[in-house]
């Protein structure tokens, strides 16, 4: 008797005292994902492919891209308050921090990271390119894309590409 007092104490405190508001939502679970990088080519390549196979829907808004080129420039970036509007993630924009590796040019990020719309759904792909400028890719250099989740500061895709 006393243990069903106590139980239902415990359950009543948590609903009237709020406890229940603390506690956060898990990050979003993807199951599955891949990428891929083009290799630069003058003035082309240097595209990044990361494909959401299955899981959540993401909320792009919820989102920052962390691109680790440590063994290909010696430089890591992020691509922040996404979507990116116009896919024009310029230098002195809303859209990069940390060190610019990014191509500057209109249309440069594609898919859901760079549309309004604010989703990114199992089965679609993000694409944004590296300058050559900034980061000049050569066969075997190896790039780490992550995909983090804002509210959690979780990271939810993973990707190490190798240029080819």
């Amino acid at each position: 008797m006393v243990a069903v007092v106590v139980i239902l104490a415990a359950t009543i405190s948590v609903f009237v005292f709020g406890f229940a508001d603390s506690i956060d939502k898990p990050a979003p679970v993807v199951g599955e994902s891949s990428g891929e990088i083009v290799t630069q080519d003058g003035n082309d390549g240097g595209i990044i492919r990361i494909t959401h196979i299955a899981g959540d829907t993401l909320t792009v808004s919820n989102l920052e891209i962390v691109v680790d080129a440590q063994d290909a420039c010696e430089k890591t970036g992020r691509l922040v308050n996404l979507p990116a509007g116009g896919g024009d993630p310029t230098p002195e924009s809303q859209y990069v921090r940390g060190e610019d590796v990014f191509d500057n040019s209109y249309n440069s990020v594609g898919g859901p990271i760079g549309e309004a719309g604010g989703t990114w759904e199992p089965g679609e792909t993000s694409t944004f390119r590296l300058a050559s400028s900034e980061c000049d890719l050569t066969t075997g250099d190896r790039i780490t894309v992550r995909i983090v989740h804002t509210p959690t500061s979780s990271v939810i895709i993973e990707e190490t590409l190798t240029t080819i």
